[in-house]
C-alpha cells in the first residue's frame, strides 16, 4: 500500500479565472477543524519532522512547489506537490517532512483537529517505537 494518496480537485472557472471549492467530507475526507498555510519559507529550510497520533491532514501547494516525504515506520515515500488541483492526504501515524520549497511556495494544510501539542510525536526514534508497538 502506498503512503502517497493524492486527491484531485475540480477547477471551476471561465475567462475570469479558476476556483477550487473544498468541503468537509466531500473533497476533504474528514471534518475540518483547522486550516493554516506556510509561506515565505527561507531557502534550503526543511520543515515538518514530526508525526501526529490521530490528526489527519490534506496538504495542497496552492502556489509553487515543495517535496513531501512520508514515512509509516516501514516505508518511506516522497512526492512533489506543485499543482493546486491536487491534495496530499496524510493520515495519523505518519511521519512527515517537507523539503525543497520553491521561493513562491504557499502550502495550505487542512486538518481534522485543532492544534493539540499532545498529539505530536516530534522525535523520530519515539515515532518508530510507537508505530512498531
Amino acid at each position: 500500500m502506498s503512503l502517497i494518496n493524492l486527491l484531485s480537485f475540480k477547477s471551476l472557472g471561465d475567462e475570469r479565472g479558476l476556483l477550487v471549492s473544498l468541503e468537509a467530507n466531500k473533497e476533504i475526507p474528514f471534518d475540518i477543524e483547522r486550516i493554516y498555510y506556510i509561506f515565505k519559507t527561507t531557502e534550503n529550510v526543511s520543515r515538518g519532522f514530526h508525526a501526529h497520533k490521530q490528526l489527519k491532514q490534506v496538504a495542497i501547494c496552492v502556489k509553487g512547489s515543495c517535496l513531501f516525504v512520508l514515512d509509516d515506520g516501514d516505508a518511506r515515500e516522497s512526492v512533489i506537490l506543485d499543482d493546486p488541483n491536487k491534495g496530499l492526504v496524510i493520515e495519523g501515524g505518519t511521519w512527515r517532512e517537507m523539503h525543497e520549497f520553491s521561493e513562491d511556495c504557499v502550502l495550505l494544510v487542512i486538518a481534522s483537529e485543532c492544534y493539540q501539542e499532545s498529539d505530536y510525536i516530534r522525535n523520530y526514534d519515539e515515532f518508530i517505537k510507537i508505530v512498531n508497538g
